[in-house]
């Protein structure tokens, strides 16, 4: 049976999936519930949904009386311009790409798991900071429990894959599937590098709202131990995957200054700086928004309350003339600079 979801529904959905901590989640839960369409067709998604509001309230409400929460909490708070998961097999030099990149201290070692909780690190890139976030290895026998818990913040994933080792598209397809397995999907699909959404083109009457799908990037890493040219193009046929891909080694530090600009332009990063009637902007310090962000969507980042205070801005930048006066409404460009004029 159909499901026929709302315009309300999908709005709600919409910040569900936008949300990036858990008392968002919880009341954008709640929304989808009281605009959910109440017949047999969404009787599922509907369980799914009191379930999730069940979950998210007993985490939210802490510790029970006379017990502890069980181990630590296996997320990170997201900073930065986005937060990126990197994914890959045991020995596939996740963790040494992660010191690499972020200058972390992250454990590296030749044998596996040497990393066993999420471990946070800024790459910089141009002046803003991308949140790499290195997370234990998955293997066709062991994926840690939290695993999924510490996807749910990500904005997008790095594959990470030794593409010198002969069983390397073997490892590829057990990440995938056992991912799969926990409704995780890494998808080929970027903003601003491929034509379509990014959510994977669902096509199910009833779309699953709990889904995950992160735009991912492979990193055919070990270049150094000169692997065969034609080895990416064979695991890319043999698994089935066509994700933007970059091959690197840490060893000498090839092509990782690749990754900060595919990141930027696949998320569609936009930088907006800002400034006070009168007074230079600050042009070292930008509030990082998506493609299509509003002036709006920068004074709810200058602060929660001015929202619902402007009245108009001032812009400069792409598609204005300098200190052209912009409703709030007014879509922003990379670069652009904004002067918030209250009511």
């Amino acid at each position: 049976m159909p499901a026929n979801l709302s315009p309300d529904y999908k709005k709600a959905e919409q910040a569900f999936r936008a949300a990036r901590d858990d008392k968002d989640r919880l009341g954008c839960l709640k929304e989808m519930l009281r605009t959910i369409p109440k017949h047999k067709g969404t009787e599922h998604l509907q369980a799914d949904i009191k379930s999730r509001i069940k979950q998210l309230t007993e985490d939210l409400s802490g510790p029970k009386k006379g017990g502890s929460r069980s181990g630590p909490v296996h997320s990170v708070r997201p900073e930065g311009a986005a937060q990126i998961a990197i994914i890959g097999p045991p020995n596939s030099g996740k963790s040494s790409l992660h010191v690499a990149l972020t200058g972390s201290r992250a454990e590296v070692g030749p044998y596996p798991r040497t990393t066993h909780e999420p471990m946070p690190g800024m790459l910089p890139f141009r002046d803003v900071h991308f949140q790499l976030v290195d997370l234990p290895p998955i293997s066709e026998d062991f994926m840690d429990s939290w695993f999924v818990n510490a996807l749910q913040p990500a904005d997008a994933a790095l594959l990470v894959v030794d593409i010198a080792d002969p069983n390397c598209t073997d490892h590829v397809l057990t990440i995938l599937g056992r991912l799969d397995e926990k409704r995780v999907s890494l998808v080929e699909a970027w903003p601003g590098l491929a034509a379509g959404e990014a959510d994977g083109g669902q096509d199910d009457e009833t779309p699953d709202p709990f889904r995950i799908y992160l735009p991912t990037l492979l990193v055919a890493n070990k270049l150094d131990l000169n692997p065969d040219p034609e080895d990416l193009v064979v695991l890319e046929e043999l698994t089935g995957v066509d994700f933007p891909a970059v091959m690197t080694s840490v060893a000498t530090g090839k092509n990782l200054d690749d990754i900060g600009p595919l990141l930027f332009k696949g998320l569609e990063i936009v930088r907006v700086y800002t400034k006070a009637p009168g007074k230079a902007p600050e042009m070292d310090r930008p509030f990082t928004v998506r493609a299509g962000a509003t002036v709006l969507d920068v004074a709810r980042m200058v602060h929660k309350d001015f929202a619902g205070s402007v009245k108009y801005a001032r812009a400069w930048g792409s598609g204005v003339f300098d200190g052209q006066q912009v409703g709030p409404e007014h879509v922003l460009a990379d670069a652009d600079v904004v002067e918030l004029h209250m009511r």
